[in-house]
């Protein structure tokens, strides 16, 4: 899946990226912002725009950056790309407060130039999940080598760029960080600029070597500056990956599922939840989701389901309301700041959910409690309108039908008496006077 929405992406930048670069022209710097998890979607979007600036003819990319890490692989594909680019790429953590932490140091580290604003920091890129799979925690094996892999790449990416590889292989084993004065005179970033006017001029001029060979001496503090901004697909796709959204859409499809098997008959909540749940689980098969939390939670509403269908007045809904609260707790790898569930979240969705399957419960108990009013079992109790004398065997109409009838007691009813219907034998009412 993922494969196929970056195909589609490629796609749609290949047949816009001509007239993009047309209305740009050449020479100008291209603009891009991540801020954020590193996902799908950003990998998406850096591609995208590193080839429109490509196509262009720009002179320099600056992607600003702020970000707490992210999956895996995205973060390897968006290093891949910079590394490949055809025009210098600066990666600056921007504005005053933001981080490059976990993916973005490697992110960082992969530009040709690496750039800090004042009051930033960088570091602190101890890998945290397995490769984005949210299988569980790994063996201390697994770990290890998770750990030697990720120190080497950014170690080796750093020392190609002239950096500090030994601090930068210490900020994966020892998740160390660096404010950007620090930064800076460790050699683990290139320049601190106060804001991007000021990361230009101290730009302009430098020498910058691409992976091709090729030498670039950068001429941009007059250039043209040209943004590229995430598509709108890139911004739902984006929105889509946000772990928050994503456990309110499989809860939301939950609720709509659920509903319909216990009131059949209605299409809208069964297909609205059907919708909403393939969403949740395409967005959550992007995300490191432990799917020991998956399992919880579907146990959760596998309980809330039997309550409905058990009429069991609420026990299983408490005990599934409890279940629900710890799948929703163990659904991300702890540790990794990047993809986390609100706790304001859980706890709205866990008590919303336990009052809602009240109210399904309680609507299922009233219902299996009232009489029937449909069908030959709803007429008994009626009240019929005798058409031809009974005497004691007659017609009566009840409900705008014709019934053959006969009182119980051998009384007679005459045309327009009023009877109530005490039982049915056949179908031959039995009735009684209504006084």
């Amino acid at each position: 899946m993922n494969r196929f929405v970056r195909a589609f992406f490629v796609a749609v930048s290949l047949l816009l990226g001509p007239v993009l670069a047309a209305a740009a022209g050449p020479n100008h710097v291209s603009l891009m912002e991540i801020r954020g998890p590193i996902t799908p979607a950003i990998v998406s979007y850096v591609d995208r725009g590193i080839t429109i600036a490509e196509e262009a003819g720009a002179t320099l990319v600056v992607i600003q950056l702020d970000t707490p890490g992210g999956l895996d692989d995205s973060t390897r594909k968006i290093m891949q790309r910079i590394i490949a680019s055809r025009v210098p790429v600066v990666v600056y953590v921007a504005p005053s407060g933001a981080r490059a932490a976990s993916a973005g140091l490697f992110i960082t580290q992969a530009a040709h130039i690496a750039a800090m604003a004042p009051d930033t920091n960088i570091g602190s890129a101890h890998p945290v999940q397995l490769g984005g799979s949210g299988s569980g925690t790994p063996d201390s094996t697994m770990t290890q080598k998770i750990e030697n892999d990720a120190a080497a790449i950014a170690r080796s990416v750093a020392e190609t760029r002239g950096r500090n590889g030994v601090w930068v292989e210490r900020a994966v084993r020892e998740s160390v960080n660096l404010a950007a004065r620090e930064a800076l005179e460790q050699n683990v970033v290139d320049i601190v600029a106060p804001d991007l006017d000021g990361l230009l001029r101290a730009l302009d001029g430098r020498i910058v070597r691409l992976s091709s060979g090729q030498t670039r001496t950068l001429a941009v503090a007059n250039v043209d500056r040209q943004r590229v901004d995430m598509t709108i697909a890139e911004r739902v796709l984006l929105a889509l990956t946000d772990p928050t959204l994503a456990y309110l859409l499989l809860t939301i499809g939950m609720y709509g599922l659920i509903y319909e098997f216990a009131n059949p008959g209605g299409w809208f909540p069964g297909v609205a939840g059907f919708a909403a749940l393939v969403v949740a689980l395409f967005a959550l098969g992007t995300l490191p989701v432990n799917w020991a939390g998956m399992a919880l939670i579907a146990l959760a509403f596998g309980l809330f389901l039997a309550d409905v269908l058990a009429v069991n007045h609420g026990g299983l809904a408490a005990a599934g309301a409890i279940v629900l609260a710890l799948g929703s707790i163990f659904l991300f790898p702890f540790g990794d700041g990047a993809f986390s569930i609100s706790p304001v979240a859980i706890a709205g969705v866990v008590t919303v959910t336990f009052a809602f399957f009240g109210i399904v419960v309680s609507a299922v108990v009233r219902t299996a409690r009232r009489p029937p009013t449909t069908g030959r079992e709803g007429l008994i109790g009626g009240i019929a309108i005798v058409a031809r004398d009974l005497a004691p065997r007659g017609k009566v109409q009840i409900e705008g039908e014709l019934w053959t009838a006969e009182t119980t007691d051998g009384t007679r009813a005459t045309r327009g008496d009023r009877v109530r219907v005490q039982a049915m034998d056949g179908m031959t009412l039995r009735v009684v006077a209504v006084s």
